[in-house]
């Protein structure tokens, strides 16, 4: 029974600590994440530069959401539409895995968890998306997916990406060099943004027409300006 207490205890505590932390990051950015120690560790080094919302050029902001999560305005976190598509894909091929991750679960990933795909951590992506998506608005959603999602080995945020790859701040990038870093993120350590390889260069044309289709809608438009 004593051994239950103190387990009961300690549950209460990280329960009550992450809850806090979440919080604080409404307003404050992270110190570290897992994933930036894991590249710190692995020797790839840690390149980053946390910028505010409106230093970060629009056509970065909605070259992310054209990539990555294109119902990042409709959605509470979670794109049931596009799971279910994945679920059905990796039924039918079992060697290769699409994934259907929104804009807010990468973020639940890249702040508190760790690389992988274990159930554990899979779990725990849903509660701490969730969390965001209701304490968070999806402005900071999207400006702290910019600040610590890797865009490059050791290259961490959009300024990082931006400073590396073309000598300018994150609030000065065009339309077609924000398309090239986003046509990087799936999988960041194996696609070339500089020189592009040809993954990139074929994607990030791909990027840019959806970044024109998108480029109507009010709620995009409202929340990337």
């Amino acid at each position: 029974m004593k051994i239950l207490r103190i387990l009961k205890r300690i549950f209460l505590f990280l329960f009550f600590f992450q809850f806090i932390y979440i919080i604080i990051l409404r307003w404050v950015d992270p110190p570290i994440t897992l994933t930036q120690l894991g590249s710190v560790f692995s020797g790839d080094g840690l390149k980053r530069d946390y910028v505010d919302y409106d230093e970060i050029s629009p056509n970065a902001k909605l070259a992310v959401i054209s990539s990555e999560d294109q119902v990042f305005t409709d959605h509470n976190g979670f794109d049931f539409k596009s799971i279910k598509k994945a679920m059905a894909y990796n039924e039918k091929k079992p060697g290769r895995v699409r994934g259907a991750s929104t804009i807010s679960q990468q973020v639940a990933k890249n702040v508190f968890l760790w690389q992988g795909r274990s159930w554990l951590r899979k779990g725990l992506e849903v509660y701490f998306t969730f969390m965001i998506e209701l304490i968070w608005s999806k402005e900071r959603i999207l400006q702290m997916y910019l600040n610590v999602a890797e865009m490059g080995r050791g290259i961490f945020g959009i300024e990082a990406a931006s400073q590396a790859y073309f000598k300018k701040p994150a609030k000065k990038l065009s339309r077609q060099e924000a398309a090239m870093i986003a046509a990087c993120l799936p999988n960041p350590k194996k696609y070339s943004v500089k020189p592009p390889s040809r993954y990139v260069s074929i994607r990030s044309g791909w990027v840019l027409r959806q970044m024109n289709h998108l480029d109507g809608d009010p709620d995009i438009v409202k929340l990337i300006n």
